[in-house]
């Protein structure tokens, strides 16, 4: 095997130091039962790569049917799959297991843990020589997400997909409305102003004689957070968030940005109520014309209607910034890894980034960029329309707390709802964000 380079993490990992990581937000502890079964995890014959993911469902299903479609590119080897429940338990029993260096040869993480993950020891870096042995290259990804696999020089993710927040539409109210161009995509100008965005929200309830545009945000704890954090970044507003604090971020920038959001769901245009599985039904049923919402909801509203359509998120605060997050693999730590069966792994990865074609039938954008630049994966609609939001994505602050599923985008969408729901002025809500942060900040990181 070409050199693996030495794991870059602070000495002395403990189990406490690695729960702290894995629990930055703040959840209850798993008790140690958690960790049942994860023995096993090296005990695999020569041929087998042990995998923990969090992918049930359609997204399960599909990866099963990659891990089928990728055998001929790793003769020998065996893919087994174990499924873990999303969320807190499951980055708690990834970081107890490799503590204990028992942990699988790779496992999926959103690429927004990694901070809370790489810096504490708790994963390997991957051997970048290795991977270009079986196809995989740096540049082979956008650079928007590859950034966020490196921490100190060495490559702790590699990245499966890109996930954005983008908006769904249907195609006739949107015609109707005149906000497609001449090939039957969203017209990106009609939408590129806070004014402009809800004066296209008016026209799409006239065209559809309901109502424009839904957001289900109610009572969610990260939607809020996704499309403020998207239209912030859009600002080109500063948002640092150094250790010890305080956070660096411009407040008028955020105040505009939430003044803009309270009007979005004013109930006037656009309804102004909605949970998350509220907005989804109202647009399934033709109840709205354009939903905000994430690419992973593809399969629902193409149920509801096959002609649904989709466009990368706006820019409508004049910086091209789409929110998003990023399914990866990532090697947990082991203290003495057996060279073979890390080689194994590197092309077991390696070939299911190439089967990366049925992974696009669910929405997720391919991060591997052989498969978005094949003639297949053009004739996926709405896919192919929104592709180009790779390019811009932001995920959320490099930060050991931020991250999927963590305590901090709950405590953000908390203090929109304020706003959004109860009337808290967008300054008032703007300065308790940076409170909030600022609480957080002050913790001490594990790293």
């Amino acid at each position: 095997m070409t050199g693996t380079p030495a794991p870059v993490g602070p000495p002395g990992l403990t189990r406490r130091r690695a729960l702290t990581a894995a629990l930055a937000s703040g959840a209850a502890v798993l008790g140690a039962g958690t960790l049942s079964g994860c023995g096993s995890a090296q005990a695999a014959d020569a041929s087998t790569v042990r995998l923990w993911d969090l992918f049930s469902g359609a997204d399960g299903g599909l990866l099963n049917d990659m891990v089928r479609a990728a055998g001929p590119d790793m003769p020998g080897t065996h893919i087994e799959r174990t499924v873990l429940e999303w969320g807190t338990p499951y980055y708690t029993k990834l970081a107890m297991a490799s503590v204990g260096g028992r942990g699988p040869d790779v496992a999926v993480s959103h690429m927004s843990r990694l901070a809370g993950y790489a810096p504490t020891g708790l994963l390997d870096p991957w051997d970048l020589d290795l991977l270009a042995e079986y196809g995989i290259r740096r540049e082979d990804f956008t650079d928007a997400v590859w950034a966020r696999t490196q921490y100190r020089g060495h490559t702790y993710a590699v990245p499966l997909d890109t996930h954005p927040f983008i908006v769904f539409f249907h195609p006739g109210p949107a015609a109707k409305a005149g906000l497609l161009t001449k090939d039957g995509t969203l017209d990106a100008e009609a939408f590129s102003s806070p004014d402009r965005f809800l004066a296209a929200g008016k026209e799409l309830a006239r065209a559809s004689g309901k109502q424009g545009i839904a957001f289900g945000y109610v009572t969610d704890t990260a939607q809020g957070w996704r499309l403020f954090y998207g239209l912030y970044k859009q600002t080109g507003g500063a948002f640092e968030l150094p250790e010890g604090g305080p956070a660096k971020v411009d407040v008028d920038r955020m105040t505009e940005v939430i003044a803009f959001m309270a009007k979005l769901v004013d109930g006037k245009v656009n309804p102004g109520r909605l949970d998350y599985a509220a907005a989804i039904a109202a647009f399934a049923n033709r109840q709205t014309a354009m939903i905000l919402s994430g690419e992973w909801e593809l399969g629902t509203y193409r149920a509801a209607d096959p002609k649904v359509s989709a466009a990368p998120f706006p820019t409508v605060f004049g910086t091209p910034a789409i929110y998003a997050d990023s399914h990866s693999f990532v090697l947990p730590h082991h203290p003495d890894p057996d060279p073979e069966r890390r080689r194994r792994t590197h092309r077991a990865v390696a070939a299911l980034l190439k089967a990366g074609q049925i992974w696009a039938t669910a929405g997720h954008i391919p991060a591997y960029g052989p498969v978005t630049r094949t003639a297949a994966y053009h004739r996926l609609e709405p896919q192919s329309h929104y592709a180009q939001a790779q390019n811009h994505v932001v995920l959320d602050p490099t930060a050991w707390f931020a991250g999927a599923g963590s305590d901090f985008q709950n405590a953000m969408s908390q203090v929109l709802q304020q706003a959004l729901l109860d009337g808290l002025a967008p300054d008032r809500a703007a300065r308790a964000m940076v409170r909030r942060l600022n609480t957080f900040l002050s913790k001490p990181s594990p790293a």
